[in-house]
Parts: C-alpha cells; structure tokens; sequence
C-alpha cells in the first residue's frame, strides 16, 4: 500500500506541475499581440482616432516582426545547436554502452540500460531547453504589450507566468521521465537486493542532462555574449545609442541570445543539477531499500515531488495575495517566493519524511564498515539544511548584486575616477563575496554529514533545489523582461513602456543573481554528493573482488592523488580562459560587422534613418562562433576525468574531482557576482539624474560603467555559471564509469603507478 502512495504521489505531482504549466501558458496566449493606440497615459481626442488607429497598425506590426525575428533566430540557433549535440549523444552513448559493459565483466544489460538512461537524459534536457525558448520568445513580447497598460500588475504577471510555464514543465517533465525510467528498470532488477544495480544504471540520465547543459549553457553563453558585448562596444560605447536601439545591427542578436542563453542554457544546467542530486542519493541511500523498502530508497524523489505542491502554493502570494501594484512592490515579490517555498518547505518534508521513512533505517558508512542508524527527522534535517542554506547564499549574493546595498553603490562610485578603478572595485567585491557563502557551505556539508554520513549530503543538495520550480520561474522571468524592454526600444515605443520594463528587468537581474547563488551552491553540494557514490561504487567493486580499496576513504596525501588534486583545480581556471577568450573573439567579430554596416550605411546613425541594418549578418556571426568555441571546453571537461580514470586509476581521478570541486565553486561565486554588481552600477548610474553625482546616462562616469558591465557579461552569463556544470559533470561521468576504472589493473589505470 505504501509502495502505491509513493508512486501515485511521484506522478500524480508531476503531472500537476504539467498541468499547472500549460494552465499559465493558456493564461499567456489570452492576450494578443495588438500594440496600444497611442500611450496607456495619454488622451485620444476624437479628431486623432484615425491616425491613432493607422499608428497603432503600424507598431503592432513592427512588434510581430521583430517577434518574429528573434523567434526565428532563436529556433535556428536551438536547431542547429542540438543537431551537433544528437550527434554528440549518440556516438557517445555506444561509448557508454561498451565501458561500462566491459567494466562489469561483460554485463550487457547494466551496459544498454546505462545507455539508455543516458539517452533520456540527454532528450529530456533537450526538451527542457527548447519548451524554455519557445515560451519565453512567445511571452516577450505579450510582457511588452501588457506595459503598455496602466498599472504593473498585469505586465509583472506575464513574465511571472512565463517564468512558471518552464519551471513547472521542466520540474513534472524531468520528474515524470526519471521515475518511469526507475519503474521501467525494477522491472528487471526487481528484488531489493538488486537495487544497487538499478540506481547505478540511472547515473547515465544525470550524466545525458549534464551533457547537454554543458553544451547548452557554453553555446548559449558564448552566442548571447557575443552579441552583448559587440552591441555595447559599438553602439553605447563608441557611438552613444542606447541599448536595444533599432538602429544596431547586433540588436536582435542580443535579444535572441537571452532566450538561448538565459533561458534554455539555465533550464538544461538546473535540470542536470536535479538528476544528479537525485542520482547520487539513490546511489548513497540504495541499501536503504533494503530493510525500508521502495518507499524510503525513494525519498530523494519524494522531497522533489512535494516541492511543486509548495511552490504551487506560493505563486498565488505573487499573482493574487500580495499582487504587484507599483515599482517597489516587484523586487520583494520575487524574494518573497524564494523565502516563503524555503519556510513551507520546512514542515513539508517533515510530513514526508515521517510519512514514507520507516522509524529507523541503516546505511553503510562511507567510511569503514559500521553500518549507521538513522531517522526520518534526521534526514529532513539534512533537507532543511540544504534548503535554508540555499536561502541564504541566494540573500548573501542579492547583497553583493543589487544597487539597493552598500557594495554596488560603492563599484558605482568608483566609477568616477575611471573605468580601471571600476574594473578593481568589482573584481574585490566578487573575491570578496565569496567568503560567507563559502561558509555557509562548510556549515550544510558538516552539519548534514554529521547527521547521515555523506547520504546527508546528498538530500542537503536535494534541499538546496526542493524549490526549483520557483527558483527557475524567477530566473526566466528576468530575460523575458530583459527581451520585453529590447522589443520595446526596437519598436520605439513611448519611454513609459520602456521605462517599466527595465524596473521590472532591474529586479529579474537581482533575481537572476539569487538563482544563480542558489546555482552554483547546489552545485557544489551535488557535486561532492557525486563523488560520494562515487566513491561508493568503487567500494563495492573493490569488496567484490575481495580488496579494500577506498575502505578507509580517500587518502589525500597518496602522491598520484594530491597531484591530481592540483591539477584538477587548474581545470575550472582553463575552462574559464577558454570560454572568456571564445566571447572576445566572437565579441571582436560582432564589433567589425557592426563597424562595418555604419562606415557602409553612415545614415543607419540617423535620428530616424530611412533603412534597416542587416540583422541576420550579426545572428549568423553568434551561431557560428558559439556552435564552434563550445566544442573544445565541452571536450576538456569530458574527456579529462575519463582519460585520468583509464590511464591513471581511481586514486588520480579522485583528486582531479575534489580539486575541480573546490576551486570551481569559489571561482563560480566570484565572477557571478562581479558580473551581476557591475551590470547593476550601470544601471544604478543610469537612474541617477545628470545633475547629480554621478551624472546619469551618457556621461563619462556611465561609459566607465559600461565597460564594467562589458567586461561582467562573460564573467556572470557564460563562464561564472558554466563553472557549474564543470564540476557536475566530471563528477557525473566519473560515478558512471567507476566500475570501468576500476576494471584496469583493479582501480590503478592503464599506468598503473
């Protein structure tokens, strides 16, 4: 009975997140592309309503076009991106099929269910991705036409409910698919005692998500950049239009790469970060099902399940409670999401844990061979703590991030002695942002350890995304709005409209800083969760081939180990290089065209020039560069730990993770935040008046700001997030083809030193 109430919770909460998904996009598709007449502020006089009625034809019109245009760059890019990633995923998952059924003496089905796993996962993250795009391509522009309308309520909820189609959808649509994928392989490994097998072969769907994420947030990355940053240099910068000016060739590029990027990107990285978590604690906890049946092994997806019921719940507090009726409402509605999912969170997964937790239940010690009691409020425990955790490395960053505090006002400041001055003071501020949520990670991972050895660890990382369904909701919300105020400049519509999309835009940078906090936490936490089962698998390889490897844990001070440990702190900095070089040299390739299209069409500079610029000349720039540079970083972070693996055995590759893991984290949270704060000193400049201190929008204190912002775009959207995925994938790729290393020389590689 107890078997059918986990199940029928699983699926009837995933289905509810879908239903409750396609119940906001119906919501969305209420409203129609049909610009205003004239202003929502202004009067129409009974003499003027046939030209208001021509003008508003005409910019309708234009607004579908440009619609249209970002849609269909957004659709090529997408197309052609996971057309290379396809490919990708089936030649290498024959290389997953081939290892890892060699790695367990020819097992063929551990080797095809492997596969096939990974397969899902890889599809799955694809079709997260893609649902993102559409929806918010399809949304940016009906947020557009709803801040045409007096009052905040109905343009703020657009976007929200745009943000909620992908967080919803993503969260059922990735839930759904890894239970049926479980339920379909215990019809094979159907006894308890089997379940290891069962959960080991399910690490290939963490892994096929993170392949893709690693391509998708790399290519999105590298193309929305490209754009930005080529857009900002020639058009701000050189030529003083402002941003999203109709006018720069790179405009539409630059929208179109908030959708790849900002969307689909973070969709397919949050989604990786979810298989993984639930992966590694199946991997952890398996021989909980031993004594405590299938209920309890399933837990990890349990806390999954009755999160979407929780932020269900706590999207009417932004939409119908507490709606947003001005400016300063928008900020704190958005926080307010993220501080009531994590509050009701709390006695939720209690409920849970007493509900499908027997009284006690025993795991193996990572550690040793002591077998550890445990209890369901332990493990709620450890949940709550990766929760709240969450909580306050997302406010932390929101302090270092958003112009409302002392650090970006101060970065905003600095910018009157120049830019080089900017460039110091954001760099400090991000070196220095690091420090707390650094702590409050030490604090999760001991505490949760303490509690329930390193399954504790796992569900900490599975509390830190309890509420992913509204941390994606928020994290989409801010590129819709972003897109809403571009189409808007594009249009030319009044300022007002303008005006109320960047409030609304200000607040999702905040949002998208918090969600990016909340990000690279989880990370860390799934990432070390890995490498927990990780080491697990090798435990259980080693005692079946009657050794003890690992039996004591990992010992830092082995040679091969400590100098793999070095190296593997290297990797996040490589990555970074590669992929901050790949933006500047797509960047430099945006700026010539740019240049190029306003020395041959000097009147493009026009107050209201007469002809069009090539867009597509600056889309095809950032398709071709970004699906290009994606390829190497993508191969580094792949191919390193299983090279190390084969050659160099399980002792190399568990340095190369724990120093991948460490310094990742610290160098994700530096270049998050020093992009996100020096975004927000520009736009902190930008509202102040040209009387004032720092002189407002066009000044020489502005432009010190724009560089700032210039230089953070690929610090906090393509290298500072992807550093994420650095570390979850090795780690991922690592867990499943741990019994293929040690299948060489049992556990010493090829070399075998």
């Amino acid at each position: 009975m107890m078997d059918i109430g986990a199940s029928t919770l699983i699926i009837a909460t995933a289905l509810l997140a879908l239903g409750w998904a396609f119940i906001q996009f119906l919501t969305i598709t209420r409203i129609s592309v049909e610009s205003s007449q004239r202003g929502a502020y202004e009067t129409v006089n009974a003499d003027d309503y046939a030209e208001d009625e021509y003008e508003a034809g005409a910019t309708t019109r234009r607004l579908i076009e440009i619609y249209e245009a970002i849609y269909e760059g957004a659709e090529s890019f997408l197309r052609a991106e996971y057309t290379y990633c396809a490919v990708f995923v089936a030649g290498f998952s024959v290389v997953v099929f081939f290892l890892v059924a060699w790695g367990t003496d020819w097992d063929t089905t551990r080797g095809f269910l492997t596969a096939s796993s990974f397969v899902l996962g890889a599809l799955t993250s694809m079709a997260s991705g893609y649902l993102g795009m559409k929806v918010a391509v399809y949304s940016n522009v009906r947020t557009t036409v709803m801040a045409q309308k007096p009052g905040w309520t109905d343009c703020f909820n657009t976007a929200f409910r745009a943000g909620a189609v992908m967080g919803f959808a993503l969260c059922g649509l990735g839930i759904m698919m890894l239970y049926l994928t479980m339920l379909a392989f215990r019809v094979h490994y159907y006894g308890p005692e089997q379940w290891v097998y069962l959960t080991e072969c399910l690490t290939g769907y963490g892994l096929g998500g993170s392949t893709i994420a690693m391509f998708g947030r790399v290519g999105g990355g590298i193309y929305t950049k490209a754009a930005d940053v080529g857009a900002d240099l020639v058009g701000k910068v050189v030529h003083g239009i402002p941003e999203d000016d109709p006018r720069n060739p790179a405009t539409i590029a630059d929208n179109v790469g908030d959708n790849v990027g900002d969307v689909a990107g973070m969709g397919s990285d949050l989604f990786g970060s979810f298989a993984e978590a639930t992966c590694a604690a199946l991997v952890i906890g398996n021989s909980i099902g031993v004594s405590g049946g299938w209920d309890a092994m399933v837990f990890p997806v349990i806390v999954s399940s009755v999160g979407i019921v929780v932020c269900i719940l706590c999207s009417f507090i932004a939409t119908h409670i507490r709606p947003v009726r001005s400016e300063a409402n928008v900020e704190s509605a958005l926080k307010m999401q993220l501080i009531s999912t994590t509050v009701l969170m709390i006695p939720t997964v209690i409920v849970a844990a007493k509900v499908y937790l027997p009284e006690s239940f025993e795991i193996k010690a990572t550690v040793g061979n002591d077998l550890i009691t445990l209890t369901p409020i332990e493990a709620a425990l450890c949940v709550i703590m990766g929760a709240v955790g969450g909580l306050t490395i997302g406010l932390i960053t929101e302090y270092y991030t958003s112009h409302s505090y002392k650090p970006v006002r101060e970065l905003a400041h600095s910018c009157k002695t120049g830019a080089a001055t900017n460039m110091i003071y954001g760099i400090a501020l991000g070196y220095k942002s690091v420090i707390i949520p650094v702590v409050v990670l030490a604090g999760v991972i001991y505490g949760s350890f303490t509690l329930c050895d390193m399954y504790g660890v796992s569900l900490a990382a599975i509390g830190f995304l309890a509420n992913l369904a509204t941390g994606l909701t928020i994290d989409v919300y801010g590129p819709v709005c972003d897109n809403a105020g571009g189409i808007a400049e594009m249009a030319e519509l009044e300022s007002y409209v303008r005006d109320k999309t960047d409030a609304l835009d200000a607040a999702g940078n905040t949002t998208a800083a918090i969600g990016k906090g909340f990000a690279i936490g989880s990370a860390a936490l799934v990432s070390l969760a890995l490498f927990g089962a990780f080491v697990t698998r090798i435990r259980n390889a080693s005692a079946e081939a009657g050794d003890e490897l690992f039996l004591n844990g990992v010992n830092v001070l082995e040679p091969l180990t400590f100098a793999f440990l070095i190296i593997g702190g290297m990797i996040p900095f490589a990555f970074a290089a590669m992929t901050m070089k790949s933006v500047g040299l797509a960047a430099m390739e945006m700026v010539m065209e740019v240049q190029r299209q306003f020395d041959e069409k000097p009147h493009l500079l026009d107050e209201n020039p007469t002809e069009r610029p090539d867009y597509d000349a600056c889309i095809a720039i950032s398709t071709k560069a970004s699906l290009r540079e994606m390829i190497a970083p993508g191969a580094m972070v792949i191919f390193t730990p299983l090279l190390t693996g084969i050659f160099f055995g399980v002792n190399a590759v568990s340095g190369l993770l724990v120093g991948s893991l460490v310094a990742s984290v610290q160098l994700a949270i530096s270049m998050s935040n020093s992009g996100g704060a020096w975004d927000n000193a520009k736009k902190y400049i930008e509202k102040a008046a040209p009387d004032s201190e720092l002189e407002g929008k066009g000044s020489e204190i502005h432009k010190a700001a724009v560089v700032g912002d210039t230089v953070g775009d690929p610090f906090k959207d393509t290298s500072g997030p992807a550093l994420n995925i650095v570390m979850k994938l090795m780690a991922v790729l690592s867990l499943v083809f741990a019994d293929t290393f040690y299948a060489f020389n049992s556990g010493g590689g090829i070399f075998n030193l």
